[in-house]
């Protein structure tokens, strides 16, 4: 990955306004004009200058976990309190924020957006401590070891997008360690339907 020069650490934090006009921006270049829907969302934030990936994957799954509830420790054991496990094609990004922007603000202003797509619906949600040990979410969720920040700075989404026969699942998780340690993490799950492969799987 290139070297980013120093000064970026002195810009400082702008308003949500400046950020939904960079975002609006990173729209409308070519390479997101074939995808729409949540597609186009992860695209957009994946080209959004103050975001550098730190993990990228595309790839079938099958009986993936989705977690609908805060992890929980049972009998000694860390457990999302509820999930559903489903088949399909799973892309995923992790993104560390840079450049004085926080994982908050770009959380919530994807919330927004998502909610403003036809056929959303939010399946679960929580905040802070309600979603239980960041550790946790991070180790045994989603195995990134960097998503580890504070409880008070995490929050989750799950939503359900209905687009004619098309169903996905939209994961989104953002959290800090510091005000240098910001990260984003996003999946767009696309359901498989029943008696149909699984997108990206070839044929056997």
């Amino acid at each position: 990955m290139p070297h980013r020069p120093a000064v970026r650490r002195h810009v400082r934090p702008v308003l949500s306004a400046r950020l939904a006009t960079v975002l609006a921006a990173c729209l409308a270049l070519p390479a997101a004009a074939a995808e729409d829907g949540a597609a186009a969302l992860l695209s957009r934030y994946d080209r959004f200058p103050h975001a550098e990936v730190v993990d990228q994957a595309s790839e079938p799954v099958l009986d993936y976990v989705v977690g609908l509830g805060p992890m929980q420790k049972v009998r000694g054991d860390w457990l999302l309190e509820d999930s559903e496990r489903l088949t399909g094609h799973l892309t995923r990004y992790t993104w560390r924020i840079v450049d004085g922007f926080s994982s908050r603000s770009l959380f919530e202003d994807a919330t927004t957006e998502v909610e403003a797509l036809p056929g959303s619906e939010l399946l679960y949600a929580c905040e802070a401590r309600s979603c239980g040990r960041s550790v946790q979410w991070a180790n045994r969720v989603f195995h990134q070891r960097v998503l580890y920040g504070t409880e008070s700075s995490q929050r989750y989404r799950v939503y359900a997008l209905r687009d004619g026969e098309r169903e996905q699942r939209l994961v989104m998780y953002a959290s800090a360690r510091t005000s240098d340690r910001q990260y984003l993490h996003m999946e767009l799950l696309t359901v498989r339907g029943e008696g149909s492969a699984i997108p990206g799987e070839q044929s056997r």
